[in-house]
């Protein structure tokens, strides 16, 4: 007997994002996904002080700079979505560990029907998130998916 099986629609994805190249490839599936789905698309990125040695965190001047950068990643990785064909594309930017920040904070603020993040990173909020991954995929209260 053959079945057929449809998978469930997404409307709300959340992508982790940072220069490594498994979170670019955890962006282009979320891309996919939106496009398939015809999702609201949300990327995010955690800035994180424990990457500023405590002169630089006293710094305003280092911060602000850093967060500008970080932002300005983030409109690239929107534009690239719009680029693509999504219709809707949200930028978050948040602060602290990434992998807990995004669980506490990000996710009940957007609400996404699942959260896309890649397996291993390096450095910046890379460091982090690829340890992360796994603390997303146990403690997040949607679906996620693990891009390696």
């Amino acid at each position: 007997m053959k079945k057929s099986f449809e998978l469930p629609k997404h409307k709300n994805i959340l992508v982790g994002v940072d220069n490594s190249a498994d979170a670019q490839l955890a962006f282009l599936n979320a891309v996919s996904h939106a496009l398939d789905d015809d999702s609201l698309l949300h990327i995010v990125t955690v800035l994180e002080s424990d990457d500023l040695n405590v002169f630089q965190v006293l710094t305003k001047d280092t911060l602000a700079e850093k967060r500008l950068k970080v932002e300005k990643q983030l409109q690239e990785y929107k534009q690239s979505a719009l680029d693509a064909g999504v219709k809707e594309v949200h930028i978050v930017l948040a602060e602290g560990e990434p992998g807990e920040t995004i669980v506490k904070d990000v996710i009940p603020d957007v609400k996404p029907d699942l959260v896309v993040v890649g397996s291993a990173v390096t450095k910046g909020f890379g460091k982090y998130l690829g340890s992360q991954a796994a603390y997303v995929a146990k403690y997040a209260p949607v679906s996620v998916m693990v891009v390696r």
